[in-house]
């Protein structure tokens, strides 16, 4: 039985079957706050644990489920395709709310962490927490950050977003779906946009807009934008 607990195929099986019954649990119940990802990885963390399993053991088998996710990212590029004509008549206030969106996410993540007494490498790796994890991750190398609490925090802003994004946005009035899946996409990267495309086709293939858009500015802004605080 130990032996099997460490294998990589209960590593994937584990993973899998997690995610698949919090999502079942989500759909029974219906709330938010019950989000297969944050539940997941709960529940992942919790049995790791209590069978005494190394995370270099989990992700031996964790790896084959992290390559999958190359293919999803590049699939997300279908229903974009689809909708390019539509996406062509827009680029400028889509780029426009992109730009700004990069911009206020890096600096305010920044100066609310430093106003809060952060350390300046903490602050610094939260700037690029709407990016996606490579990317911000990278960011967070090149800049002075610590790049795996850069990752614990993309998750969690991932996260929140996807279990309170489009609350916030209907509460203060959007209701453009175009707008909602930017918002969404450009605040809460992958895992928002894979709650977007839960909801509807429009607001999954704004959000990847969004995803893509905010993921490359930040990639190339962050680092001038915190050489603007002298960093």
């Amino acid at each position: 039985m130990s032996d099997f607990l460490h294998s990589e195929l209960f590593a994937v099986t584990l993973t899998v079957g997690l995610f698949w019954g919090a999502q079942l649990l989500q759909k029974r119940l219906k709330s938010i706050i019950l989000n297969p990802i944050l539940v997941a990885i709960i529940l992942i963390i919790l049995i790791l644990k209590m069978g005494d399993i190394s995370y270099e053991t989990y992700y031996a088998g964790g790896k084959y489920i992290e390559f999958l996710l190359k293919p999803a990212i590049v699939a997300l590029g279908v229903p974009l395709y689809q909708q390019i004509e539509q996406i062509r008549k827009q680029a400028f206030p889509i780029m426009a709310c992109q730009l700004v969106g990069c911009i206020v996410g890096a600096v305010s993540a920044f100066l609310v962490a430093h106003f809060l007494g952060a350390t300046l490498d903490v602050a610094i790796s939260l700037a690029p927490k709407s990016a996606t994890t490579p990317i911000a991750m990278e960011v967070s190398s090149l800049t002075g950050g610590i790049p795996s609490l850069t990752a614990i925090i993309v998750i969690i802003t991932g996260i929140l977003g996807a279990i309170f994004g489009l609350k916030f946005l209907r509460l203060v009035g959007v209701k453009s779906p175009i707008a909602q899946g930017l918002a969404l996409g450009a605040a809460a990267h992958a895992v928002g946009t894979s709650h977007a495309m839960d909801k509807n086709i429009k607001l999954g293939v704004y959000s990847s807009l969004g995803l893509i858009v905010n993921g490359t500015l930040t990639g190339l802004l962050t680092p001038y934008i915190l050489h603007l605080f002298g960093i």
